[in-house]
């Protein structure tokens, strides 16, 4: 059986991904797919990116790569930009918008928000019909379909808030966030397990029958306070907003209501 770890949303919260990065290990899970949003909000985007680039076999764009990686107008972006430099700022531009492959007979679908957009965001409670549409057409031009199904399950990032339902007789998962969850205070990553049938499923044309397939969802605590003082030593913009929503869970736009 193959174990792959799925992660999203660091954030550069090196805290928090150290603390996922060895709890994978301790697992003895070597493969790692990580579903962008690698940089913004916290203070060590240089380092995540770093990090993700060593350890993560697969990594997919997410809204605040792209937004960092073309120098968007904002304190946000553009600190973050200043610090990775030209020759990371290349590696989040050049990331793919998707992936697809096989497990235990399944077509699986990795995107980091939505088969339309990285800025489209679908949260577990919107009508049937939107999050149905994550596993419709994908809006990726380099992708090659030479599979004719849709895929099976969908799993994705964006909204920090993790769940699982079963659709029409498939899977949509969102794996949370390493660094910036916005469901509860601990760290959350996703575990899925099966019957691997290759690499990318474009380049594998035997399907075979349905296997066991699981997914785990994993929390992990980390030590917020630590990553609280290294926020409040960076000099990064907005980081007062950074720091409540750890310490909380609860987006910024929501405190205080």
């Amino acid at each position: 059986m193959e174990r792959i770890a799925i992660v999203s949303d660091i954030h550069g919260n090196m805290t928090a991904w150290n603390a996922v990065l060895e709890d994978i290990r301790k697992k003895g899970i070597t493969r790692i797919f990580c579903l962008g949003d690698l940089v913004g909000k916290g203070p060590d985007s240089v380092a995540a990116v770093d990090s993700v680039r060593e350890n993560c076999e697969v990594v997919v764009r997410g809204n605040w790569d792209e937004l960092v990686a073309k120098r968007q107008i904002g304190p946000h972006f553009e600190w973050h930009a200043e610090c990775l430099g030209e020759q990371r700022l290349s590696y989040l531009s050049a990331l793919p918008f998707s992936y697809h492959f096989r497990l235990s007979g399944r077509v699986i679908r990795l995107v980091h928000a939505s088969a339309i957009s990285v800025y489209h965001r679908v949260q577990p409670w919107d009508k049937m019909e939107e999050r149905l549409g994550m596993f419709g057409p994908i809006a990726d031009l380099a992708f090659v379909d030479n599979d004719p199904r849709e895929p099976d399950v969908v799993g994705y990032g964006d909204v920090h808030n993790a769940y699982l339902q079963h659709l029409s007789g498939k899977m949509l998962f969102n794996v949370g966030s390493v660094g910036n969850p916005l469901d509860l205070p601990e760290a959350s990553y996703c575990i899925m397990e099966g019957t691997s049938e290759g690499q990318a499923y474009a380049d594998e044309k035997v399907i075979v029958q349905n296997e066991p397939f699981s997914l785990q969802f994993v929390r992990v605590p980390y030590d917020i306070e630590a990553e609280v003082t290294k926020a409040l030593q960076s000099g990064a913009p907005d980081i007062d907003l950074y720091i409540n929503e750890i310490r909380t869970g609860v987006y910024r736009g929501l405190q205080g209501k």
